[in-house]
Order: structure tokens, then C-alpha cells, then sequence
């Protein structure tokens, strides 16, 4: 057994599904490879997520410790950036690997 943030885990699988699994998380992630995204930036790429669910996600994410949240309150409008914590970054080859596996999977299926 497996205890991380109060929750137990049965094994080191469900601890990685437990942290980004879900519809949403990886694909937020996915989108914070390459850097910082604002809230409107993220909307843009996940048109079909409701803002509840992505606000939800964002901040699931961030207790986790996976992704930063900053907020620049220097001058109106109020402007936040997401990005990927050092911890979060250590997702990215398997967000690479998981995406890749989706391309072949695309590709394999559209065959049939």
C-alpha cells in the first residue's frame, strides 16, 4: 500500500492514474509541455471541457503539486498562467508516450 496526500493507493499504477488519470488531466498537461498557458489560452484548446470541469482539473492538478498557478494582480485584468511544477515535468515523456500511443491507435483504427 501506497499513502500520498491522506489517499492510500494499492500500487504504483493507480497512484499515476490516481494523479493524472481521468478525461481531462492529461490533456491539460499535454498542453503545458511546451509552457506557460493562461485560463483562456487552455479554453481555446479544450473547446468541448465545460469551465467547471477545467477549473476543477486546474486545481485538482495543482494540489497535487503538478502544475503552478500564478496570478499577476499588478494591473487589472486580472491575468493567471498555468505551467508545470519541476514535479510536473517529470510527466512529460510519458504525456509524449501516451500521445504517441494515440496517433498509432488513431491510425490503426481508422484501418478497420
Amino acid at each position: 500500500m501506497y499513502l500520498i496526500n491522506g489517499k492510500e493507493y494499492p500500487c504504483c499504477t493507480s497512484i499515476t492514474m490516481g494523479l493524472i488519470g481521468g478525461k481531462w488531466k492529461t490533456v491539460i498537461l499535454y498542453h503545458l509541455i511546451e509552457g506557460k498557458l493562461r485560463y483562456n489560452e487552455l479554453r481555446k484548446e479544450l473547446p468541448t471541457v465545460t469551465e467547471r470541469t477545467l477549473s476543477l482539473q486546474l486545481k485538482k492538478l495543482e494540489e497535487d503539486k503538478i502544475i503552478n498557478r500564478k496570478v499577476y494582480t499588478s494591473k487589472p485584468p486580472l491575468k493567471v498562467e498555468y505551467s508545470l511544477t519541476d514535479f510536473g515535468k517529470t510527466l512529460i515523456p510519458l504525456l509524449q508516450s501516451i500521445a504517441s500511443w494515440g496517433d498509432y491507435a488513431a491510425a490503426h483504427h481508422k484501418n478497420k
